[in-house]
């Protein structure tokens, strides 16, 4: 191999790791996989039209299999996105779904959505209301719920129509 050659594949090796650095500097703690960009000022939450980039502290996200993502301005539109597919995502079903994430409420950085503890009827609200408030440890879920009133502790499983409808 001439010298221009192995200079050529080492540059492409030094790129390739840098590359794969940044991947992993950008991923979300906790999270498995590529990272979610974050919204622009144009998009806007599937469930309730609000820009989303507006509120940052309280940005949920789910990523399809595809690689395609949509953001939302809270757990609440994120969970009534996921119970309805159909209606806010036609042509996607449940097994579409890659992961989704949102941010823990004392951290406020992305965290698995799947593993998060969300506190239900507390005396803290999100930018559409009453909201379920994300946590990605149950101790900080639990503290939270004692110090702000907080009715229970739900993971993403327990999460239903009727939960939401109780927070609308």
């Amino acid at each position: 191999m001439k010298k221009t050659g192995i200079v050529v594949l080492l540059v492409l090796a030094a790129a390739a790791m840098t590359v794969f650095a940044l991947l992993l500097i950008a991923l979300p703690a906790g999270a498995e996989g590529p990272a979610v960009a974050k919204p622009s000022p144009k998009d806007k939450c599937p469930v309730c039209g609000m820009f989303v980039a507006k509120y940052p502290d309280w940005l949920a996200t789910v990523m399809f299999k595809d690689g395609t993502f949509r953001y939302f301005d809270g757990p609440k539109d994120l969970f009534k996105f996921l119970l309805d597919l159909k209606q806010y995502a036609p042509g996607k079903g449940q097994s579409d779904v890659d992961r989704f994430f949102v941010n823990d409420y004392y951290a406020v950085r992305q965290v698995d959505g799947r593993k998060a503890f969300y506190v239900i009827g507390s005396d803290v609200y999100g930018p559409m209301g009453k909201e379920l408030i994300p946590f990605e440890k149950e101790t900080d879920a639990r503290g939270f719920l004692k110090d702000h009133g907080g009715r229970s502790i739900l993971r993403y499983h327990e999460v239903t129509s009727a939960v939401l409808k109780q927070l609308d």
